[in-house]
Parts: structure tokens; sequence; C-alpha cells
């Protein structure tokens, strides 16, 4: 059984190593038919409701930043190993700002030029990824695997 998403499924982000991840809006069902994360993170201003699979709340305000930079860092690095073998979500409120953000965030791990991270999501995963100009700017400040965000 393979632990991975389709990649035409909704929402689904396939980044430049291959990994996929699942980027969407909390409050709407899963797409239909699609298979349960294995692992997900949740950036939300309040704590998420209980999901059978296994999940991480991270505090991201609406249109704000995360609250605790380090933890965020160290669950999206985490999100994106997993995701070489695993079915990962990354999930906000509209599944736009704060989920976009993170997913460029990916993105800058996987490779992708910081500077670069805002327009690959934009072009792969949604138009009107990451909303606030501080947004865009966390993630240009975001770096690869051995600096800081």
């Amino acid at each position: 059984m393979s632990e991975r998403w389709n990649p035409d499924d909704p929402g689904i982000l396939r980044l430049p190593s291959g990994r996929l991840v699942r980027g969407r809006a909390l409050p709407r069902p899963l797409p239909a038919g699609a298979p349960a994360a294995t692992y997900a993170v949740y950036l939300l201003g309040k704590e998420p409701p209980q999901v059978p699979w296994s999940a991480d709340w991270l505090r991201w305000p609406d249109f704000r930043l995360p609250s605790d930079r380090g933890r965020a860092r160290e669950l999206l690095a985490g999100a994106w190993e997993r995701a070489a073998g695993e079915r990962v979500e990354i999930a906000c409120g509209g599944g736009r700002g704060r989920t976009g953000t993170a997913l460029a965030c990916l993105a800058v791990l996987d490779g992708v030029p910081a500077d670069e991270a805002v327009d690959f999501v934009r072009r792969h995963y949604d138009r009107h990824a990451v909303e606030t100009p501080w947004q865009r700017r966390y993630v240009r400040r975001f770096t690869g695997p051995a600096g800081p965000p």
C-alpha cells in the first residue's frame, strides 16, 4: 500500500524532489474519495479539532506569522521529511495564506530558492497563496536545511 498522495487530487503540491503535500482549508470537507493524511500540521490561532491521524498544531493567527518561529521551522522540516513517504497535509482556516506560506517554506527546504518559492506555490498550488507582505517576507527569509527562518 502506498503512503503517497495521488498527484492529480485537489490541493496536491508536487515539490521539485517529487514529494507530494496536500494543502487545504481545514473547515472544508476532505475531497471526495481522497485518502486521509497520515500526518498533518494545522496552522490556526486556536487548537484544531481532533483527527484520527497524527497531527501537530502550530499557533498561527489568521493573516499573521507563526507565534513560535523555532517550532514552525521544526514542524515544517519534519513535515518535509515525512512527505518523502507519507501523506502529509498542511492546513489552515482558508487554505491559502498560512497554508501557502508553509508550502512555500517546504519548497525552500526542497531546494527552491527562497525568492522564488511564493511564485512556485502560486503556480503549482493556488494562485492566491501567501496573502500578506509579511508572509512573503517570511518565506524570503526562510532558509534551506542548514539555516534558521
